[in-house]
């Protein structure tokens, strides 16, 4: 699984490696696993509590720095000028590296005011701590704003993305603006291995649910998944999705599982989501 999109100069695999909930030895082993089989991205977060078992990951896996796409993200405490600043540096300092490819505001913060967090990750990315910048959890209101106060460009906006959600305002935005839209929880934290229409598609293909989740998602223009799993054998199957060819009339059929109230993920913080 090579295919990757390009979004305001950041060449990003559209297959990642997502580490959420992942702690300890299985975030060490999952990193190494992911990396071996084949994935060039790998997602953590500071809030993750697993930037240093990621950071042993990758060197355990033989696989240089530069051959691969390293997201974080910053979380909700940091975004003050020089807590932001500070944090990256501590995240860098866990992650075994010297920069990362791309980072993430992880969800707004309305306490503080967004140009002077934006004015802080353009810091840590022209001190080429970073290479690109992005955000996590915008509605596209926010995205709107985030950018209008930055002066490099955003490369992705990470939401909750599975065949059960329609993101479609925030994939629009997205696209306008040149960027990727990373779907995290692609495979609707297991949900997809209940629902009729998909594991249907699944018998027909001969693959699991959670493949077909996974190359719906990466045939779509400029979106970016990654699935999270603690087994070496999902981890492995997961990438293997190269060879899957939706038909139109599967991907319809997908498509019509999709509905705003669809999220599952909405914490007390959340801002007021796009309709």
């Amino acid at each position: 699984m090579t295919e990757r999109t390009q979004a305001n100069g950041a060449d990003i695999p559209k297959l990642g490696f997502g580490t959420w909930q992942l702690e300890g030895e299985d975030a060490t082993r999952g990193v190494m696993t992911a990396l071996k089989t084949g994935y060039r991205h790998i997602d953590t977060a500071q809030i993750y509590g697993n930037e240093a078992e990621v950071g042993q990951g990758w060197t355990q896996a033989g696989v240089r720095r530069e051959d691969f796409f390293l997201t974080t993200k910053v979380w909700r405490d940091k975004f003050r000028d020089g807590d932001l600043q500070a944090s990256v540096k501590e995240s860098l300092d866990k992650l075994k590296t010297d920069y990362v490819d791309l980072l993430l505001l992880h969800w707004p913060v309305p306490e503080v005011p967004l140009d002077e967090t934006m004015k802080a990750l353009n810091a840590v990315k022209d001190a080429g701590m970073v290479k690109h910048i992005g955000v996590s959890n915008f509605t596209v209101d926010l995205l709107d704003e985030a950018r209008a106060n930055s002066s490099a460009p955003l490369v992705a906006n990470q939401v909750e993305y599975h065949p059960f959600l329609d993101q479609n305002a925030v994939l629009t935005a997205c696209r306008a603006a040149g960027m990727a839209m990373t779907a995290y929880s692609p495979i609707a934290q297991g949900k997809v291995f209940k629902d009729e229409v998909i594991t249907d598609i699944a018998r027909k293909h001969g693959v699991s649910p959670a493949q077909i989740a996974l190359r719906w998602l990466i045939d779509q223009d400029s979106v970016v998944a990654i699935p999270r799993s603690s087994s070496d054998t999902h981890i492995q199957s997961n990438f293997e999705i190269a060879d899957i060819a939706l038909s139109e009339e599967d991907t319809g059929r997908i498509n019509a599982l999709r509905s705003p109230q669809g999220r599952l993920i909405n914490p007390g913080w959340s801002p007021d989501w796009d309709k």
